[in-house]
């Protein structure tokens, strides 16, 4: 019996001690309504016209009329609703669990002692952390002073002495190696390495494991390891997409992403290259190669498209991946309405799509001038020859076939369809069927080659042409973007449909973030756009 009269009794003390003793009301009364009452009645949405972030706010009211009543807290419609006497507003919080009774004799006694509030009380802020920009925090301080190394192991042992943890003891040094190898370069270490790294540990200690962690960030395997997620980012891919699934060039961007991670490019350079190393200053080729991280939309090939639905498909496209791999917002689902959870509005999506809409391209994914750039292979990507062998390999062997073209005609014309039907590879079946004075270089040399097996002079020459051409230095080209000399006109799509158009809008950022830098003689465009991110207030490029 006493154990259950005890807690009524503690309860009961509480509520009169809370109703008698003076109540501040930012330390006291506001946490209680930001905890129960700012969902359904702050700055997101005021139902029944109710906002209750300031006390300003409660003796405005709501539709109901004033909510409080200074110094008659049992006339106050706010408490009334609190503890469900009021006649036609039902229980508040609505759904969910009752103010405690302590909870509830804390805001009675503040409107009992006259509802004092700070004259220049602020109303709160409907804004996720992710968008105040970030400060350093200051370290916590811990009991124990020798585990940590760095500032961040502060952190660590700070929870884990609140939680009364132990730190696990220190791995051994082939564990350690094991680890790095494998976040590092994403490679197990091979035993040599596990034995250099055993003597290494012998002979220095102290200095082993940096040692290790800077022969890892020198190998060529750690670029290739951690572009791995950049390039999944990045929708990189080798073909186009859709049905027909084409193969597509642009490794050269996949490469320039491995590089830049193993030459250590800083990030701001990292970025803003990717979004418009085409419009930097005098431009290199290795900067407009990394413009490729906007190039990798699917391009639709099949027949029958409307070329320009697919064009803007590539736009919006492009604008989502900005949000999630430079914002870490989901920007695409205010394409067809005003972002549901995020401050994001429909049009915000696009001004940011009005940057992308002057790319030269086209829907099918025909590389018009501008939309791709050629480039020699370096010896890395092809043996070289010169082109100069190459030619005269060829112009031999193609005087052999004018001086001895009879002969091969001659084959042609003893074929017997059975014969013909029979022919491997299909360009010699195809070659066939067209007479000797109209066909090609290739179709003449694959019919020399079958005509003509014991010509010794042909298969001499056509072998050398052949080596050579194995070792040509080829050209090489990729996907970059380029800009148009005159800027598109940018709409709205009436939920999300492009052939729905609304208010035409130009380019422009959210306003929840820093203001776009606007030059004053022209439109902003995706370099500024870039540069924006590295602003020093933007709060989620740092994050």
């Amino acid at each position: 019996m006493l154990s259950r009269t005890l807690p009524a009794l503690f309860a009961l003390a509480t509520t009169l001690s809370a109703a008698t003793a003076p109540v501040d009301y930012v330390r006291d009364v506001k946490p209680i309504l930001a905890q129960t009452c700012y969902k359904c009645h702050g700055p997101s949405q005021q139902k029944g016209g109710l906002r209750a972030d300031t006390a300003a706010f409660l003796r405005e009211g709501g539709d109901a009329g004033t909510a409080l009543k200074p110094g008659d807290s049992k006339a106050s419609i706010m408490v009334q609703a609190i503890l469900g006497t009021h006649d036609d507003i039902s229980r508040m919080p609505y759904k969910k669990p009752p103010l405690s009774d302590a909870q509830v004799a804390i805001i009675r006694a503040w409107i009992d002692q006259g509802a004092i509030a700070p004259a220049n009380e602020e109303p709160a802020k409907d804004i996720h952390w992710a968008f105040v920009p970030p400060e350093a925090p200051t370290a916590p301080k811990v009991a124990r002073t020798d585990w940590s190394r760095n500032p961040i192991d502060t952190f660590i042992l700070a929870r884990l002495e609140k939680e009364k943890i132990a730190p696990a003891p220190e791995a051994d040094g082939v564990t350690l190696l094991r680890r790095v190898s494998l976040d590092l370069t994403g490679l197990p270490p091979t035993p040599p390495e596990v034995a250099a790294f055993e003597s290494d540990s012998i002979r220095n200690p102290q200095s082993a494991i940096p040692n290790l962690i800077e022969r890892l960030l020198a190998s060529p395997h750690y670029g290739e390891r951690w572009a791995r997620p950049w390039l999944d980012v990045a929708r990189y891919a080798d073909s186009n997409g859709y049905s027909i699934d084409a193969p597509r060039q642009i490794w050269k961007y996949r490469d320039w992403v491995v590089n830049a991670l193993n030459r250590d490019l800083p990030y701001d350079q990292f970025v803003i290259e990717q979004l418009a190393g085409d419009l930097l200053p005098n431009a290199t080729a290795e900067q407009k190669t990394a413009t490729g991280f906007n190039r990798n939309t699917q391009i639709n090939q099949e027949g029958g498209i409307d070329p320009e639905q697919f064009r803007i498909e590539s736009e919006l496209d492009r604008v989502s991946t900005f949000g999630t791999a430079f914002l870490g917002l989901t920007v695409g689902c205010a394409q067809c309405h005003d972002h549901k959870f995020d401050p994001i509005k429909q049009r915000e999506f696009y001004q940011l799509y009005a940057f992308f809409n002057n790319t030269v391209e086209d829907g099918h994914g025909k590389n018009t001038p501008g939309g791709t750039i050629s480039f020699a292979a370096d010896k890395n990507d092809s043996p070289t020859n010169s082109a100069a062998e190459v030619e005269e390999a060829r112009l031999a062997v193609e005087r052999h076939m004018n001086t001895h073209g009879s002969e091969a005609a001659k084959w042609m014309a003893a074929l017997t369809v059975e014969e013909r039907g029979k022919l491997r590879p299909n360009a010699l079946k195809s070659a066939v069927e067209i007479p000797w004075e109209k066909q090609d270089f290739a179709q003449r040399r694959a019919v020399f080659r079958a005509a003509r097996r014991d010509d010794s002079e042909f298969t001499t020459a056509d072998g050398k042409l052949a080596a050579l051409e194995r070792n040509e230095a080829r050209r090489v080209t990729t996907l970059v973007m380029s800009e148009l000399p005159q800027p598109r006109d940018s709409f709205l799509f009436i939920k999300g449909d492009f052939t729905r158009r609304g208010e035409p809008v130009t380019p422009g950022t959210p306003k929840i973030l820093p203001p776009l830098a606007t030059p004053p003689d022209r439109t902003p465009n995706r370099l500024d756009l870039a540069k924006w991110l590295f602003d020093p207030a933007h709060p989620l490029t740092a994050r």
